[in-house]
């Protein structure tokens, strides 16, 4: 990178005259090539600070594009840039904030299949996602490439910040060498996440990049951050290297990159579905009903969401009681379950098959009931 200019100089003056920055901490910053995969709610915080504070390249991956859902939380984007791919919308908020700053955008999934060279490029790479297998995926890389990678994630008022680094400490296999099984963590569309919160966790991700580049601090090598926002509570919890771990352990096992998904057995992008299950639309199940068949309705959301939108006969059983509830459910009935999208009554539904209920899934749950059958239910 060319040396600070003076308008550099001038904009960057209050880390000038921090002794653990100065000109030449700066000038670490504007050389610094920082990879940013997901430029959602973590993402937000983490690409707007660091471009703040002048790191010279940033490169941001995510193959989504922004909804109104998103808003809530993820502060790069607006609302004139609902419907544009994330990566561009990002790109243009950086460049409001910091003209100096180079923006490199790849609209995709990062997958084993490209994500080598994408993450040669740069020198940290930084958690943004929400998934387990670009979790694994950026972690197995950053042993191979020998890079820093810096994590973090966030659940209803509930976050977690670490930075894994194999040559000086632990890597995230070491502190989780399986991932949990197929839909037994609910995603933020499902369980929630308050809206600050993203903010907390992806602000203290960026301290710990720029922590890595100046070489100042103690960095969350060795240590998990465990964040309530609720208690307004922060626990540090020590880790250690974990001398049998498959990746980088005494012996590793894991020599190159894996399909990540299959390994995971959920998918990078998009929503977790429980494969095989029967569905019907909203438009069938009416058609079914109006032909003079009979069914009965379970939903499966959390109490909460029956104050936004319910279908007045169906019973409310919340699907993480389900199991000790099915003797709540008439057997001789046929059963359509739903939730808000149709991603946990998936789960219920199968759970249903297996105990011999006649039982089918809402596809596209509550919100596509309101969209083809009852116009005026409140969609969220």
């Amino acid at each position: 990178m060319p040396k600070l200019t003076q308008a550099e100089i001038l904009r960057y003056s209050r880390h000038l005259v921090l002794p653990e920055v100065g000109l030449e901490g700066q000038q670490k910053l504007k050389d610094a090539r920082v990879l940013i995969v997901g430029t959602g709610g973590l993402g937000s915080p983490i690409s707007l600070y660091l471009a703040a504070a002048g790191v010279g390249c940033i490169g941001l991956v995510d193959y989504d594009t922004v909804d109104e859902t998103n808003l809530q939380r993820q502060i790069v984007h607006g609302t004139s840039r609902v419907g544009m791919p994330k990566v561009e919308s990002a790109k243009q908020r950086i460049h409001e904030l910091n003209p100096y700053v180079q923006v490199e955008t790849y609209q995709t999934v990062l997958r084993s299949d490209n994500a080598r060279s994408i993450v040669d490029r740069y020198d940290i790479l930084v958690d943004g996602t929400d998934n387990f297998p670009t979790r694994y995926l950026l972690n197995d890389l950053a042993v191979f490439t020998r890079k820093p990678y810096v994590y973090g994630s966030i659940f209803r008022f509930e976050g977690q910040v670490s930075v894994f680094d194999a040559r000086v400490g632990p890597c995230y296999r070491c502190l989780f060498p399986e991932p949990p099984p197929p839909g037994m963590v609910p995603s933020c569309a499902e369980g929630g996440v308050f809206g600050v919160l993203p903010g907390i966790v992806g602000t203290l991700q960026a301290t710990e990049v720029i922590k890595l580049i100046l070489g100042i601090g103690e960095p969350l090598i060795g240590k998990l951050l465990l964040i309530d926002a609720l208690d307004s509570t922060f626990q540090t919890v020590q880790l250690r290297k974990n001398p049998a771990c498959k990746l980088c352990g005494e012996n590793p096992q894991i020599q190159t990159l894996v399909d990540y998904e299959e390994f995971c057995g959920v998918p990078a992008a998009g929503r977790y579905m429980v494969q095989d299950v029967p569905e019907l639309s909203p438009r069938d199940v009416m058609e079914r009903l109006d032909s003079g068949e009979s069914f009965a309705f379970l939903d499966v959301r959390d109490p909460v969401e029956l104050q936004v939108s319910r279908i007045q006969s169906a019973v409310v059983i919340p699907v993480g009681h389900l199991p000790a509830r099915l003797h709540e459910l008439d057997r001789n009935k046929k059963w359509v379950v739903f939730c808000r999208t149709g991603e946990r009554s998936a789960r219920a539904v199968k759970l249903l098959r297996s105990a011999g209920f006649q039982a089918y899934n809402l596809k596209g749950g509550i919100n596509a009931w309101a969209e083809q059958v009852d116009p005026g239910m409140l969609r969220y």
